[in-house]
Parts: C-alpha cells; structure tokens; sequence
C-alpha cells in the first residue's frame, strides 16, 4: 500500500508540474518561447524523479503485467495534480489563462478521435525520445527540442490536455473521452521504439 501512496503522490507532483509549465505556455504571446518554458515541467520531473504516465508509459514493454496498475495510479495521480494546478492559478490574480485555454480546448473536443489518437502517438514517441534521452545523457538540451517540438506541431499531450481542460472549466463526457484517446495515444506513440528494438 505504502508503494501505491507514494507513487501517487509523485504523480500528483508531476501533474502539478506539467500545470505549472501550462500556466507560463499561456501567459506568454511568443508560441516559440512558450513552447521552450513549458519544458521546465518535464525538466523538475526528470530531477526529481516524479511520476508523469507519458514519462513511464514507454517502459511497460519491458515490465511485468502489474505494471498496468501503477500506470492507472500515475494516470489518476496526474490529472489530480493538474486539476490542482489549474484551480490553484484560477483563484490567483493571473488573468487571461481561462479564456486561451478555452480556445485551445475547442479545438481538440472538435477534433475527430482518430486525429486525436495519431497526434497522441505522434507525441507519445517524443517523450520516450526525450525522457531516455535525458536518462542516457542527463543533457536536458534533448528535454527542450523534443518538448517544443511536440508542441510547435501541435501534438496532444494527455497531462498537459488535462490542464487546459481544467482550467478552461471545460470537463464534459466529450472532453474526457478526448483525453482518454490521447493517453491511449500517447501510449501507443511511447511503446512503439521499445517494441521495435526487442523485434
């Protein structure tokens, strides 16, 4: 029990985290810059070791089947971290955050589910880059270029996701379902370099 506790504690953290780094992404005007802060979300989560479902969902081909549980734990830990993050910033003075993010969220719940799901791969498969890179280096430089390069794209990223539809205010079953695609996305996108090396 002690293990689940903590391992959803450090999700809650990351979530927080990826909030945070959605909070100076919509605050700035500058896109290129935005894209490039957000990144000290992934950077403190890589530091100090937190649990972030797009960060570990690429190691489940190596691990054993109970591996599912804890991913389902880092899942539910995240979205309370960014469900916290967001409620945190909207009872702030910052203004401006709601009303952009709510443009964005149009446009995902808009989106057909399968766009949803492929930009989900496309961005699963950056973050495996970009945390075993990081892993294998340490040089945060691979952290920065894989990060804004998912979000220059516009790759859906279902932590990030589950903060703007927080503090848009936008939850809904559409919304919802539109996250749970992404993260099956993202999912998918993050074993995909993991299955082909063990081919």
């Amino acid at each position: 029990m002690r293990k689940y506790v903590r391992l959803f504690a450090l999700a809650v953290l990351a979530g927080a985290a990826i909030g945070i780094g959605g909070i100076v992404f919509l605050s700035l005007e500058n896109k290129i810059v935005g894209a490039l802060m957000f990144t000290a979300g992934l950077y403190s989560i890589c530091v100090h070791g937190l649990n972030l479902f797009t960060g570990k969902v690429g190691y489940a081909v190596e691990q054993p089947k109970s591996y599912i549980i804890d991913l389902v734990i880092i899942w539910v830990g995240n979205l309370a971290g960014t469900w916290l993050a967001a409620m945190g910033v909207l009872g702030s003075r910052i203004n401006g955050i709601s009303e952009k993010a709510q443009s964005m969220c149009q446009i995902k719940v808009d989106d057909s589910l399968i766009s949803l799901f492929i930009l989900g791969i496309f961005c699963g498969a950056l973050m495996y880059i970009a945390v075993e890179g990081y892993k294998q280096t340490k040089n945060p430089l691979i952290l920065f270029v894989c990060v804004a390069g998912f979000i220059l794209c516009g790759f859906e990223h279902c932590i990030a996701d589950m903060f703007y539809v927080s503090v848009a205010q936008m939850w809904s079953a559409r919304a919802f379902l539109c996250v749970v695609v992404i993260s099956l996305g993202n999912a998918v996108g993050g074993m995909l370099i993991p299955m082909c090396k063990k081919i």
